[in-house]
């Protein structure tokens, strides 16, 4: 039998119709006899497969979900009530950190009117309470002071989102992306109520703020950004570069909405390198269970290069650094990856890690040796 490529992984990444010159059968027609079987018998056992979510869930259909996508499920009363310049900031980093926009629009129009306001502390100076900015965080909360230039060793939730170098209070675009990232830190997008009353510890305010933000979407309705919703089909499976990504993203994705557990290897729960570990096991590959294993485990990948199937890792965690880090993730698409981050951190979900100051780097386990030649036994 003609031996495989030494990166069988190239081969199903370049369509996977090449033929073996043994016996004629597709090389994409192998990866998917791998999925179903190799389980089998490189583990001992039948290793059953998750189906991956329903586009048709709750109600929720493909269309609403591309409207979220794209920012379109925008009210007549938002397009009124909104400035366009901040309208475009809300839906931009709504969809970068992956929070509800209409949300982000909700806290800008209770706090500030969208900047519009003219008392103390909106454009200048602060409030009674110390807040500035339109979208009125504590100096304290943005890092100490109202303008930072932004690097590695600011505290707070200072932000440049308009590329200048510096986290503004009172520009919109850096107030907004540390909005955002704010609610993000604290339950959001799932856990909505909690993210809220940290950012204004009053019931009252959650009640008026969720009730702007479904004023401010087309539906009347809050829901989770397509990424983070197991109800829509984000496309991620039905754009993998191959038949084995598809197999691994499959089960990765049908976990959304699971908690983390450290030491979890599902089905109920997991920890971040056991939902990676596990989705390699659906496809029939056999890698390192932990994080610290995993790092050293797949080919180093150039930031920039990584493709679905890859992992990501952070100098996080405990007794971790930067050679050695504690925290992955799987890369779904760029800019996107499937977490199970932390107990307190909400279930498993799409993440970015874009804006994550501590990634350490990204590695290919499939083209590791040891995958490829699991891979050439199962053919043999």
């Amino acid at each position: 039998m003609t031996a495989p490529p030494r990166s069988t992984v190239e081969v199903f990444r370049r369509g996977g119709l090449r033929r073996l010159a043994s016996g004629g059968r597709s090389w994409r027609a192998i990866a998917v006899a791998l999925a179903l079987i190799v389980p089998m018998t490189l583990f001992g056992s039948i290793i059953l497969m998750t189906p991956s979510p329903s586009v048709l869930l709750g109600g929720r259909n493909a269309e609403d979900c591309a409207e979220a996508a794209t920012g379109t499920d925008v009210s007549a009363t938002a397009q009124t009530d909104i400035p366009r310049d901040y309208l475009e900031l809300y839906k931009k980093f709504g969809r970068q950190i992956g929070v509800q926009w209409n949300v982000l629009a909700a806290i800008g129009k209770r706090e500030t009117d969208h900047g519009r306001s003219s008392l103390p502390g909106v454009s200048s100076g602060t409030n009674y309470a110390g807040a500035a900015g339109p979208m009125q965080f504590l100096v304290s909360t943005w890092g100490g002071k109202t303008r930072i230039k932004i690097g590695p060793d600011v505290n707070g939730y200072a932000s440049d989102g308009d590329g200048d170098g510096y986290g503004d209070i009172y520009d919109p675009a850096d107030a907004i992306l540390g909005a955002a990232r704010m609610l993000k830190r604290n339950g959001a997008p799932d856990d909505l109520k909690r993210a809220i009353f940290v950012y204004n510890r009053a019931t009252w305010y959650v009640d008026q703020v969720l009730e702007i933000a479904r004023r401010y979407a087309a539906n009347g309705q809050i829901q989770l950004p397509p990424e983070a919703d197991p109800a829509c089909d984000s496309s991620y499976v039905a754009s993998a570069p191959d038949d084995v990504v598809r197999t691994i993203l499959e089960y990765a994705l049908a976990q959304r909405g699971k908690p983390y557990r450290w030491g979890g290897t599902g089905p109920d729960a997991f920890d971040c390198s056991g939902i990676i570990y596990m989705a390699y096991r659906n496809a029939g590959l056999s890698i390192p269970r932990t994080t610290f294993g995993q790092w050293p485990f797949g080919v180093r990948v150039q930031p920039g290069s990584e493709q679905p199937g890859d992992l990501v890792f952070f100098n996080a965690g405990p007794g971790t650094s930067k050679d050695h880090p504690g925290h992955v993730g799987m890369v779904v698409s760029p800019g996107k990856m499937i977490e199970a981050r932390c107990t307190l951190c909400g279930p498993i979900k799409v993440t970015t890690y874009g804006d994550r100051p501590n990634i350490v780097g990204f590695t290919r386990p499939l083209e590791n040796e040891d995958v490829v030649e699991q891979l050439k036994r199962a053919l043999t």
